[in-house]
């Protein structure tokens, strides 16, 4: 089985949306998950911090003042709490709760800080052995900052500064005017990883959506945006386990009558602004718990939890009367059809999809016979006909 997916809250004060922040247009599933990714990549999460509390620790071993003391307690306590922070993010995500995205953005933030903090310290400490692993230990930070949080570019942009932007500032006060170069290099590299920080959230986002896009193609009809079979076999699953009856599920099989000759008459392409219009009249007909779907040609399907016999009658012969009102195409066609329905009930009729459908067809089918524009519920027990019913399920 594949590991349960963590929620975790988007962040809500305003510096937190901002730095989180991942551009126009981009939809509250897909930002959801651009802030989850901040919380992933958990190997690079303890390199960082193996690693900026190894050189902080070694540098104040090696300059035992009170800044490079006071750097290495900080750098102890931000980890230790952003360590904390992160694992009760989780738990709280694991149990579907809200998170502290918000302080462990900040953390992130602070973190960043204290990496530039030590820098600067050991430049201007004039012990070039400290000021070249500050310095190297900061370099090799931006990669994994980058790479750990592109998902936020602006974060990611903010946190590069906050580590080696320190350099700049300490190099007019060396004593080498080499240093002076930091003035171009880290504006540069400032620039350019903030750059592929951005083209890196953008290629996600885009993989993202087309992710979205496929999964909601393959379980829609693309012609009414309806659920499709598969997207109706996952609703039936998500809703029935087959060892289990469940609270309440029926079926409800709608067929239109009439709509074969509206093909002959005026072409496909009306037909298909008729499906379209009547997929609209069916949409604002059920429940915003009903699944409703289109399986094909001119063959309809609502999947609801309600099963009380009176009621379920009752939207059948609503969605029959609703269905048949008359259609008034762009063309200027005014169309008339009609609807039959039949409808089976779980677990009565079966607990698996093909068993629903199948009584529900036999019920639709005797809609039809009896003169169509009709709603009928299968009877309990379903009994097979002979061959002159083509083989198929009717009920009695």
């Amino acid at each position: 089985m594949s590991a349960p997916v963590l929620r975790f809250s988007l962040p809500r004060w305003r510096v937190t949306r901002w730095l989180a922040d991942a551009g126009p247009d981009v939809p509250p599933d897909i930002r959801v998950a651009l802030v989850a990714s901040l919380y992933g990549t958990l190997p690079i999460f303890a390199g960082g911090v193996i690693n900026s509390l190894a050189v902080s620790f070694l540098i104040a071993w090696r300059i035992p003042t009170l800044p490079f003391t006071l750097w290495c307690a900080f750098e102890i306590v931000c980890c230790l709490v952003r360590l904390c922070v992160l694992l009760v993010a989780r738990k709280r995500a694991a149990r579907g709760q809200s998170t502290p995205t918000d302080i462990y953005l900040l953390l992130g933030v602070a973190w960043a800080a204290g990496i530039g903090a030590g820098t600067f310290l050991s430049l201007m400490s004039g012990d070039w052995v400290a000021a070249a692993l500050a310095c190297l230990s900061a370099a090799a930070m931006v990669g994994g900052i980058c790479f750990r949080n592109f998902a936020a570019p602006r974060m990611a942009g903010v946190m590069i500064a906050l580590t080696l932007g320190p350099c700049v500032l300490a190099a007019p006060f060396l004593s080498e005017p080499m240093m002076l170069i930091t003035f171009m290099q880290i504006p540069f590299y400032l620039f350019s990883m903030t750059v592929a920080a951005y083209k890196l959230n953008a290629m996600l986002i885009s993989t993202m959506r087309a992710e979205r896009e496929n999964a909601f193609h393959a379980r829609h009809d693309i012609l009414t945006g309806l659920s499709n079979r598969a997207g109706l076999a996952k609703a039936f699953a998500a809703r029935f386990d087959g060892a289990e009856a469940p609270k309440g599920l029926a079926l409800v099989y709608l067929d239109l009558d009439g709509f074969k000759a509206v093909n002959d008459s005026y072409g496909h392409m009306a037909g298909d602004a008729l499906l379209q219009l009547v997929a609209e009249r069916l949409r604002g007909l059920v429940r915003a718990s009903d699944i409703a779907a289109r399986i094909g040609g001119d063959e309809f399907v609502v999947l609801s939890e309600q099963t009380e016999q009176v009621q379920l009658q009752r939207f059948g012969e609503r969605i029959v009367r609703e269905i048949s009102e008359p259609y008034e195409l762009d063309s200027g066609h005014k169309l008339h059809i009609g609807a039959s329905v039949g409808i089976a009930l779980a677990p009565e009729h079966g607990r698996d999809m093909t068993s629903l459908m199948t009584a529900a067809d036999a019920a639709l089918y005797q809609a039809k016979s009896r003169g169509k524009s009709l709603c009928i519920i299968a009877s309990q027990r379903p009994v097979v006909e002979g061959a002159s019913s083509g083989g198929s399920l009717r009920l009695q």
